[in-house]
């Protein structure tokens, strides 16, 4: 039993779990954000655009069920805001990472001491 709770504590603390932890905790904060610009922002607009429709409250009723259809529509909208962002967001950071290699793979210049001495030595050589 104390080898079992030493590995679900090391794998517990490990720093991907932490760090994916983080990003859950995070991603649930940001979903509220989006739901709101999404509800109380984008829809309330997209409504004016349609006639002044409220698509929360769009509905198909068959025979006593109602099938919410407009809750889908924001619910897209919701998914579509999220996945720009994150396209966005991973976009940038490649971009970053890129930067970040080109300037690693660069060679650094040479201090001007080093270049003299290396036209001596090819001076010499030629001689």
């Amino acid at each position: 039993m104390k080898k079992f709770l030493n590995e679900f504590k090391e794998f517990a603390i490990k720093g991907n779990v932490l760090d994916m932890a983080v990003g859950v905790i995070i991603g649930a904060a940001f979903k509220a954000i989006v739901d709101s610009v999404v509800n109380d922002i984008l829809m309330p607009f997209i409504g004016i655009i349609t006639g002044g429709r409220d698509f929360s409250s769009l509905k198909v009723t068959v025979g006593e069920a109602n099938i919410m259809y407009g809750s889908l529509i924001q619910n897209i909208i919701n998914f579509l805001i999220v996945a720009m962002f994150l396209f966005l967001f991973v976009k940038s950071v490649n971009k970053f990472k890129k930067k970040e290699k080109e300037e690693e793979e660069k060679e650094p210049e040479k201090p001007e001491d080093v270049k003299l001495l290396e036209e001596i030595l090819s001076a010499i050589k030629q001689k």
